[in-house]
């Protein structure tokens, strides 16, 4: 059975037929409609949940990006909008919560805490590697002294 003939009416067939051919097209549709949810609604809903749990935690003193790409400072927050200050001059600028794309301190925070994971990850595999390395050494040396006991 191919795609074409799912897709079309059955010309000509018996009722029995037709309703096969019916259902079989409500399967597809809710099948794609699955598939078009998985694929591209959830995905999207749980990015516009992320964005909006982080203009929510915005702190005074976070470094953020607008989505026009002004650099700046929170100053002051209110319900619906911040102030910021950008530039050696300390301009500030009004904005509306929507139109912060990133806050780069909570970025700069979350990369620190994974580069300190990984340095004492490699701290703890540099001294497995030192520990069994001292094991194997103490090993050798009780099975020469075993050897050197059977010789004699």
């Amino acid at each position: 059975m191919n795609f074409y003939t799912l897709l079309t009416p059955a010309a000509g067939a018996g009722g029995a037929e037709g309703g096969k051919s019916q259902m079989s097209l409500i399967l597809l549709m809710g099948g794609m409609f699955a598939v078009m949810y998985f694929l591209m609604i959830r995905p999207q809903k749980k990015k516009q949940k992320a964005e909006q749990e982080m203009r929510e935690t915005l702190q005074i003193g976070d470094e953020i990006t607008t989505i026009g790409g002004i650099v700046g400072r929170v100053v002051t927050i209110k319900d619906d909008s911040l102030i910021i200050e950008t530039g050696a001059d300390r301009n500030k600028i009004r904005i509306m919560r929507w139109a912060i794309s990133t806050n780069n301190t909570a970025t700069e925070k979350a990369e620190e805490e994974s580069r300190a994971a990984k340095e004492a990850q490699e701290a703890q595999r540099l001294a497995k590697m030192e520990e069994s390395k001292a094991n194997s050494q103490s090993r050798r040396k009780k099975s020469k002294k075993n050897r050197k006991a059977e010789e004699e």
